[in-house]
Order: structure tokens, then C-alpha cells, then sequence
């Protein structure tokens, strides 16, 4: 398990990174004890809203293998417009690795950073699990319309996602062990 920690058009906020590291050392191996899965190999990349949507939809394009310039196009559209709300997003890699991609502008705070780094961390152990990738990227290529799925696939996608998903946010409380001030 190799972690990265780095920014991405972001001047101005060596601090913020060198916080980043420290919590996502700890995180990690918060995270790897108390979750089912194995850590696979984590890029943490700090941005802001702005450059949100560039980075995720850039290693979403190259894990579902998406060359159509219009597909691409429309897909950082619809991101662009999420970027503004989203606090951090966890994208598979083409490498077996994953992509932790937060938003910096949404986060005031250590322990506000604290959840959101669990929270995606949790999705990153997901992957990891049997047959997980392998539907995230089917999902994937689905939704950027490379390879169409069948409806029953797909909403068994979806189910599993909202699962996975409250899995996520069931497993929040753990940033209380980074930062005290995260349990409260």
C-alpha cells in the first residue's frame, strides 16, 4: 500500500498539505484496521472547486478508457456543475490504485477535513473487495456511454452504490480518532 499526498493548482497552501499528510497517514491506518477490504495504493489530491471536476473526470476518462472528445466534454460539464457541492470524490484507477480527489474550499477545518478524508478512504477499501472494481469501472463506462449496461445490471449498480455509501458515512465516526474535535 503506497499513499500520496499532493495538490493540484493549489498555491499558496503548503500548511494545508503538510495537515493533509499527517491526517492521511493516520487515516490510512485507522481505516485499514477497521474496515473489511484491503488499502489499495491512495493518490490524495488537494484542489479547489474549480480544478474538482478536472481531476476526477481526467482519471475517470482513463480508467473506463474514454477517448470520444464529446462524451468528454459533457461529462466534465455535469462535473463542473457537481464540483461546487462535492467535498471530495474517490475514483479507481487503471493501475488497481485509487484516486482521493478533495475540495480544499469545503473544508474550514482539521476535523471537517478529518471526515471527508474517512469518508473517501472507506470507498477506497471498497474497491478492494470481490467484484467491486470490476463494477465500478463497468458503471463507469456505462455512465460515460463506452459500454451500455442492461437496466437489471445497472440498477444493481445503483443499489449497491446507496449501499456502499452508507457503509461510507456509517464509518465517519473513525475521524474522531484523528482529530478529537471530528467526534463531536
Amino acid at each position: 500500500m503506497k499513499l500520496t499526498v499532493s495538490t493540484h493548482k493549489l498555491f499558496g497552501y503548503g500548511s494545508t498539505l503538510r495537515t493533509a499528510k499527517r491526517l492521511s497517514e493516520e487515516a490510512v491506518r485507522i481505516v485499514d484496521r477497521s474496515v473489511a477490504g484491503r488499502m489499495p495504493d491512495v493518490q490524495v489530491v488537494l484542489t479547489g472547486e474549480r480544478n474538482l471536476a478536472d481531476v476526477a473526470t481526467a482519471a475517470e476518462w482513463e480508467t473506463a478508457g474514454c477517448t470520444d472528445k464529446r462524451i468528454q466534454a459533457r461529462a466534465l460539464r455535469s462535473a463542473k456543475r457537481l464540483a461546487r457541492d462535492t467535498a471530495g470524490r474517490a475514483v479507481p484507477l487503471a493501475d488497481g490504485g485509487v484516486l482521493v480527489v478533495i475540495n480544499v474550499d469545503q473544508h474550514p477545518n482539521e476535523a471537517v477535513f478529518a471526515i471527508t478524508l474517512v469518508h473517501e478512504l472507506v470507498h477506497a477499501m471498497q474497491t478492494s473487495r470481490k467484484d467491486v472494481r470490476e463494477r465500478l469501472i463497468a458503471g463507469l463506462r456505462h455512465d460515460l456511454g463506452v459500454e451500455k449496461q442492461s437496466r437489471r445490471l445497472y440498477r444493481e449498480h445503483e443499489r449497491c452504490l446507496e449501499a456502499e455509501e452508507k457503509e461510507a458515512y456509517g464509518s465517519e465516526y473513525l475521524a474522531g480518532r484523528l482529530v478529537p474535535a471530528a467526534a463531536a
